[in-house]
């Protein structure tokens, strides 16, 4: 069986370490959700939602070609 190679983009090598501070109450309700859905990599699934956040938060702020209340006059037409 052949092995597989992997060609990872050097700016995708993941160098860059960043600690976050938890407390009792926080990192309980952390484990409670790891263990009730099986989440084996919990660096993987903190990384994987910190991401997703910031993606749908700049998705959400992209300038638009009209406001929210433009596009609420537009639908009423």
């Amino acid at each position: 069986m052949e092995k597989r190679k992997y060609h990872k983009e050097p700016d995708l090598k993941r160098i860059n370490s960043k600690n976050i501070l938890f407390n009792n109450k926080e990192i309980s309700a952390i484990e409670v959700y790891c263990k009730k859905y099986r989440v084996d990599n919990k660096s993987k699934f903190m990384r994987e939602t910190i991401i997703s956040a910031v993606l749908k938060k700049f998705s959400d702020d992209y300038p638009t070609l009209w406001n929210d209340t433009q596009l609420t006059i537009q639908h009423q037409y």
